[in-house]
């Protein structure tokens, strides 16, 4: 997943001028990117933007979640997995699909699972 500092342009500008860079810096820094964005600058860089009302963000890859009027949530991850879980007393239960074949099940499925599940979905090919 990635992350990245939500700020305002006046925010943007502002950082500029107090560390005396470029708005190329700022985007690195806000950005965390790999190879530039890991300096003391980026770093002190970060930290105002928090300081100035900055939000870190996650980027999640697109998927679709269709809830359904059988009493199941259906997710369609980029992967091409597909995530069901049951709403209802009596289908609580949960499964992944992958190249059509059910690669996990679940007996019972709590909302705080759910991310671990997706996460591990994420990582079939």
């Amino acid at each position: 997943m990635t992350q990245y500092i939500h700020v305002t342009k006046e925010v943007r500008e502002k950082l500029m001028k107090i560390f005396g860079c470029t708005e190329r810096m700022v985007f690195y820094a806000l950005q965390f990117d790999k190879e530039r964005g890991n300096s003391e600058l980026a770093k002190r860089i970060r930290m105002a933007a928090f300081e100035n009302r900055g939000i870190l963000m996650n980027v999640v890859p697109a998927g679709e979640t269709l809830h359904d009027h059988d009493g199941y949530m259906r997710q369609y991850l980029p992967n091409g997995a597909i995530l069901e879980f049951g709403k209802t007393p009596e289908t609580k239960g949960g499964a992944v699909f992958f190249r059509g074949e059910k690669v996990r099940h679940y007996d019972e499925v709590i909302a705080s699972e759910i991310i671990d599940i997706q996460n591990w979905a994420m990582t079939l090919r």
